[in-house]
């Protein structure tokens, strides 16, 4: 129903303007038949895992579609980065951001190695380089960058302040599959690049990963590792883990590649659609990906500017939430904020204001193929009437949730 005015928001007591949840990351499918297909393939040959031909054919492909010579298929993108960091026997401190999902300071901190926060660039949301260079001790054996929102990190600087000093470069691409860097498409930068194909992203295998690399022989070691450290059949050479991708899940992915171009199109086509319609709501401003790369589009970053708003971003969220549009704040509160990572947080906040300013001030709305043109505009729609009255919305909320505290 249209809104026309505050008493018609769920959260005062209308109706949601979506009777079933818009979520994101609400996962794309591809075609069924086909995916049904290599599973019957599957089930005929009794090989489910153990680097069976589907992990081997899913492989090759995000091989070819990244340039990196060497890929290796892992049952998701943490133990990825954790299986990475103990075949480059890191230790001590690793630079990272605090603008990142948590489980990249999880798989760091579940080794035994400590992050170290810096800050990110105000425009990109990647590293700031400059935030990298202070952060570096003698203790620092890798920086570990993060490319956000499918948008590369400033691989260039970061690379050369990785040689200069001595340590390894390493990269969460979690975000960036299908992306390019200066027309080079990630997944062959640095030491490594680990991604994530978890249902949740645009491309997805249910749960998975992969590792891509140039260096042949930590490819070598992390598919030994990957599988209990064995080099043969009864050999075993080093300490290793199962980290294996199964059968399905490659079957999975494999269905997903063949759909890629269509997912992209369609988060590219929603992507302009919100671009447009976003415009014209003061105090909005979508986040700006760069020309001339190739993107995967696949999320839709909103930062609020509540001086113009007249209202805050965690007030509009929730406000979406009551209509059933499950926008997201992400990346909040930021890594440092959480536990186990809070000890220091004043000095945290010092360090950090681009991260202390982007948590407060950023959403994620719906898209991907789960959307329609029509559920965008309405989406779009019900930010414009919150905004024009935002100070009214904001007000009525304190008073609503104070009456029910």
């Amino acid at each position: 129903m249209e809104k026309r005015q505050l008493s018609d928001l769920a959260i005062f007591g209308g109706s949601p303007l979506f009777d079933s949840p818009r979520h994101v990351g609400r996962p794309n499918i591809g075609d069924r038949q086909r995916f049904m297909d290599r599973v019957a393939d599957m089930f005929d040959r009794r090989w489910l895992t153990n680097n069976g031909p589907n992990v081997v054919e899913f492989e090759d492909r995000i091989a070819a579609i990244t340039g990196a010579p060497h890929c290796i298929a892992v049952c998701n993108a943490t133990i990825g980065l954790e299986l990475l960091f103990k075949a480059l026997a890191l230790s001590g401190e690793v630079v990272v951001p605090s603008f990142s999902f948590v489980a990249t300071a999880h798989a760091l901190q579940w080794l035994g190695l400590t992050p170290v926060f810096c800050d990110v660039d105000i425009d990109t949301h990647t590293l700031d380089p400059t935030s990298v260079e202070r952060s570096i001790t003698a203790n620092t054996s890798a920086i570990l960058g993060v490319h956000t929102w499918g948008r590369s990190c400033k691989v260039t600087a970061l690379q050369e302040i990785a040689d200069r000093r001595g340590i390894r470069l390493i990269f969460d691409a979690a975000h960036a599959f299908g992306s390019s860097h200066e027309g080079q498409m990630i997944g062959s930068f640095g030491d490594a690049e680990v991604f994530s194909f978890h249902a949740t992203k645009f491309l997805n295998s249910f749960e998975g990963g992969a590792i891509t690399t140039r260096d042949g022989a930590l490819a070598d070691r992390l598919r030994s590792m990957r599988n209990f450290g064995f080099a043969g059949l009864d050999l075993v050479t080093s300490s290793g883990t199962n980290a294996k991708m199964t059968e399905i899940s490659a079957a999975m992915g494999l269905t997903s590649l063949e759909s890629m171009n269509e997912f992209v199109a369609t988060n590219r086509k929603n992507y302009e659609l919100y671009k447009v319609l976003l415009s014209d709501i003061p105090g909005l401003h979508l986040y700006e990906l760069p020309h001339g790369e190739y993107l995967n589009f696949q999320y839709i970053v909103v930062r609020v500017d509540e001086s113009t708003c007249g209202i805050n971003r965690d007030d509009l969220v929730e406000i979406l939430l009551s209509e059933n549009i499950f926008a997201r704040r992400y990346f909040y509160p930021g890594i440092h904020e959480m536990m186990p990572y809070r000890s220091d947080n004043q000095i945290a906040r010092a360090k950090l204001p681009i991260t202390e300013l982007l948590t407060s001030q950023l959403f994620q709305l719906p898209t991907g193929t789960a959307m329609s043109e029509e559920d965008i505009r309405r989406v779009v729609g019900l930010l414009a009437f919150i905004v024009g009255n935002g100070s009214a919305a904001s007000k009525l909320h304190a008073q609503t949730a104070k009456l029910a505290s």
